[in-house]
């Protein structure tokens, strides 16, 4: 399953960026072609800042997830909490690691948009 939204988001954003390369190709004049790359700079940076916080979150994730550890390597619980608790942490080590490979996969798509709306604007 978590390959398969890998893969979810690799063709959504791949989509997204067929969508951008050619309405900014199909259109002729240069000041249409410019506004619609500004909006899709604005859109493309406001994502990228959404995605760089998701990065701080996960950060976040991950202190509680070594505090967790610790904490539970103080605790004297029956094995089978101990257990319960390593697969617990485990799940959870499982999905940050999911949420930054999707992140990483976001941010290079936006960035080769934004390379993309940049040379269209330089370009005549």
């Amino acid at each position: 399953m978590k390959h398969l939204s890998y893969a979810y988001r690799f063709v959504s954003n791949f989509v997204f960026l067929a969508l951008v390369y050619f309405s900014l190709n199909f259109i002729g004049q240069y000041q249409k072609r410019t506004i619609i790359a500004a909006i899709v700079l604005t859109y493309a940076a406001m994502r990228a800042v959404s995605a760089l916080r998701t990065f701080y979150f996960f950060q976040s994730i991950e202190r509680l997830e070594l505090e967790t550890r610790r904490l539970g390597g103080l605790a004297h619980d029956s094995p089978a909490a101990a257990a319960a608790r390593k697969l617990l942490v485990r799940d959870v080590v499982d999905q940050r690691q999911a949420g930054e490979m999707k992140s990483y996969i976001d941010l290079m798509f936006l960035a080769i948009i934004v390379v993309l709306c940049v040379t269209k604007i330089v370009s005549d």
